[in-house]
């Protein structure tokens, strides 16, 4: 009885988590980079303009100490983790964060905290305390992940039950006494799955978390991750832009992964984060001239969008990941264009999450500098045409829309649309009325 009860209860929690995520859109914030301070106290003011955007979700990238032992540059690596129930000196204190979440909820945004099971800095703690916990070379002493270059981490044993049991509790600290909403998790497919369901599990009884995988693994939506990564989805549109791959691979891909995943999985689609910006390039290094074309796929095509620190102000440079690098803001010459995309995403089902979004339709007019298609969802539809090339392209539709739509970026309305001219990487986002 006690059982059917709890059951009841899980099936209820995941209704009202459901609810909120549905069509809910992620900001990634890297606090070192975000202001000249580099602190929760001078990120505040910008959770405001950051909602306003159409932002739902805020991803903060990990905020405990960082290891001193072997560190990385001056300032060190955030995914170096000294103290998993710490805050780092350099962000702020605790009261400070407690600032940003409540602010957060006061707009009904929720906060993800990074969180990073895998391994921790040379100097934690657990290092003097529980060295069984660690996995140990032929010598015993502690190492890096295998095959990485992570000198100032060292990989944690996930055989070692106790372990386990520190990390959980670790992670229920910051939903009990902070009241976060849920984590993403870095380096997910690295960890045994079966820790995954047991930690998910543990916090859901606290509150219903959402769960974010850095990682690309159907497994583990089956565990209760709520979001996957989509990599090679990133991957193969970089290959497009150097020429390397065409649009039929990303179809083959979009094909291949609507066969694996269910459609209650959330995927996590994105031009940049903080991996991608440090290590490979700006969207302008990878892009080019096609970085708001490909941005326009990513926030229409069939999964959650994700704009990242200093996105909507144009990010020029490779942002540092050991130290000091801030943010130019300018005036924020991109967040119009990408405020717009956010809030069609909240706002059409045909754009929502997982199950309750709509079906992804290729028009397909045989050129290959053309992409365009359509997002389904009962009356509701969201059509895309776009121009990767540096020609005027005249598109005659095969089937006329005879319907009110409107032109996301002119708001041009028309009753009748048989015929979409595109200027050199031109494109245009037409979405019927919602009554």
């Amino acid at each position: 009885v006690i059982l059917s009860c709890n059951n009841q209860e899980l099936v209820k929690n995941n209704a009202e988590q459901e609810v909120w995520h549905k069509n809910a859109t992620i900001y990634e914030v890297n606090l070192r980079q975000f202001t000249e301070e580099g602190t929760f106290r001078a990120f505040l003011p910008h959770i405001e303009r950051i909602h306003d955007l159409g932002i739902d979700i805020l991803w903060f990238m990990p905020i405990h100490p960082i290891g001193e032992k072997n560190r990385k540059g001056v300032l060190g690596s955030y995914y170096s983790v000294k103290d998993y129930r710490g805050i780092n000196p350099e962000f702020g204190t605790k009261e400070d964060f407690m600032a940003i979440i409540e602010k957060a909820h006061s707009l009904d945004m929720k906060v993800l905290m990074d969180w990073v099971a895998n391994h921790t800095a040379f100097d934690h703690d657990w290092t003097e305390e529980h060295k069984e916990w660690y996995t140990l070379d032929s010598l015993g002493n502690f190492q890096p992940p295998i095959g990485t270059d992570w000198w100032d981490v060292a990989d944690l044993n996930y055989d070692i039950v106790e372990m386990r049991l520190a990390m959980v509790d670790a992670m229920k600290y910051w939903v009990e006494d902070f009241d976060i909403d849920g984590f993403r998790c870095d380096a997910a497919s690295w960890l045994p799955v079966d820790f995954w369901s047991q930690a998910i599990a543990s916090l859901n009884k606290l509150k219903p978390v959402f769960m974010l995988a850095e990682a690309e693994n159907p497994a583990l939506h089956e565990v209760g991750f709520d979001m996957t990564y989509t990599w090679e989805y990133l991957h193969v549109t970089n290959e497009i832009a150097k020429g390397n791959m065409y649009f039929e691979d990303l179809d083959k891909l979009m094909i291949k992964e609507d066969s694996v995943y269910t459609e209650e999985a959330y995927r996590l689609y994105f031009t940049t984060n903080h991996d991608e910006n440090s290590w490979n390039g700006t969207v302008f290094e990878r892009y080019g001239n096609t970085h708001l074309l490909q941005a326009i796929l990513v926030f229409t095509i069939d999964g959650m969008p994700l704009l990242y620190s200093g996105q909507e102000a144009g990010l020029k440079k490779r942002l540092k990941f050991f130290e000091k690098d801030a943010i130019e803001w300018g005036d924020y010459i991109y967040a119009d264009f990408f405020s717009a995309l956010l809030k069609l995403h909240q706002k059409h089902p045909a754009l929502w999450n997982g199950k309750y979004g709509g079906t992804f339709e290729k028009m397909d007019y045989e050129d290959d500098d053309l992409y365009c298609y359509q997002r389904v969802k009962e009356d509701n539809r969201v059509f895309v045409f776009l121009n990767f090339s540096d020609t005027i392209k005249f598109i005659d539709l095969k089937e006329p829309i005879i319907q009110s739509l409107t032109e996301l970026y002119s708001q041009e309305k028309t009753d009748l649309l048989n015929k979409v001219e595109l200027g050199p990487l031109g494109y245009k986002v037409f979405y019927t009325d919602l009554y």
